[in-house]
């Protein structure tokens, strides 16, 4: 068995932990908010990191509205400028908490006097010393390059950081992400069975809107890197756009499906992108039942997830271990990619 998988499989525990662990962080983070909110909120990170990020996006600012922006760190280290953070809240998300110019970012935010938070899943690293606030990601050490239980953990660090900001989220429809994230594990077998039917895809596109709009992101980077499947990412507005051109027979589309605020739209897409391809995959729940019957296959977590707010977590879960099955299938090794190494550190 890989790293890989074996990494997916410890998310319950690793969501119960984390949860548990970073609640009174959160709750002395929320009474400093209550008195210094803040006009803006920034987000810097890098891979996998930066898609926790791009979720981080959509939930602080639906429940919140508060303005959220993902920062540019090569504004600092290439092109040397400045970038005004007073009055933000800066955070910078990393796995190892080593990423050079996340922390650049940081540094810089704090010493514009910014509010500014780390999420990480190491307690001794540079980035958890230069934050003045920090919640932690209790997974454990992770050892496959391909990040997994982080990921997820750092999804629920975020959901922490909203409830900080009195949004409007139940610690006990938290509590429960962890049982719904076991839940979506038992379908290994099922996925394992669909991934067989595409080892031979070299490309493909993988959609998603609103709150999942990162998934597809996540789970286009996990094939690529695993896999050595060329994966683009849209939301599904930006795919009708234009993108959609591409799709031909036979050509492997994947999607995001659960109801509420997005289905309309994702259903609108489908249509007609199942004019064109019989090999759309949906990852959905139990409570979109009409997603069946605009996909060739549907990957259903088995649960009733009514509040799409609380998808994402159980959603990623079948998309990595699709893309670790798939590279089972494939003959790759998805803990030793080509090119790439734990840490990454970038200018």
């Amino acid at each position: 068995m890989s790293l890989m998988l074996e990494e997916i499989r410890q998310q319950p525990a690793v969501l119960d932990r984390t949860l548990r662990e970073e609640l009174a962080a959160a709750g002395r983070i929320r009474e400093l908010l209550r008195k210094r909110r803040p006009r803006a909120i920034v987000l810097v990170a890098r891979g996998t990191s930066d898609n926790a990020a791009l979720f981080g996006r959509y939930l602080l600012e639906l429940e919140t509205g508060i303005p959220v922006s993902l920062a540019a760190p090569s504004i600092f280290t290439l092109y040397g400028k400045q970038v005004d953070y007073r009055d933000c809240l800066v955070v910078a998300i990393s796995q190892s908490g080593e990423s050079t110019d996340t922390n650049l970012v940081l540094e810089r935010a704090r010493d514009q006097g910014a509010m500014t938070a780390g999420i990480t899943n190491e307690a001794e690293s540079s980035l958890a010393r230069i934050a003045e606030h920090r919640l932690l990601v209790h997974a454990g050490r992770e050892k496959s390059v391909a990040a997994t239980k982080t990921y997820t953990g750092q999804m629920m660090t975020l959901y922490l950081l909203a409830w900080a900001m009195d949004a409007a989220l139940d610690l006990d429809d938290l509590r429960r992400i962890p049982a719904v994230a076991e839940q979506a594990l038992r379908l290994e077998e099922e996925i394992a069975e669909a991934a067989g039917r595409f080892r031979f895809m070299e490309s493909t596109v993988v959609l998603g809107r609103g709150l999942n709009y990162s998934n597809a992101f996540e789970f286009a980077l996990k094939m690529m890197e695993t896999c050595a499947v060329v994966a683009e990412r849209f939301s599904s507005a930006d795919f009708l756009h234009g993108p959609i051109a591409m799709v031909e027979p036979q050509f492997p589309v994947f999607a995001f499906a659960p109801g509420g605020a997005t289905w309309p739209a994702m259903r609108q897409m489908l249509d007609k992108v199942r004019d064109t391809t019989s090999e759309v995959l949906l990852i959905t729940d139990e409570s979109n039942s009409e997603a069946a019957r605009f996909a060739r296959r549907t990957i259903t977590v088995p649960s009733r997830i009514e509040d799409e707010t609380l998808s994402p977590i159980p959603y990623i879960i079948p998309a990595q271990l699709f893309a670790a099955r798939l590279a089972a299938e494939k003959g790759l090794d998805p803990d030793r990619p080509r090119g790439l190494t734990k840490v990454t550190r970038t200018l």
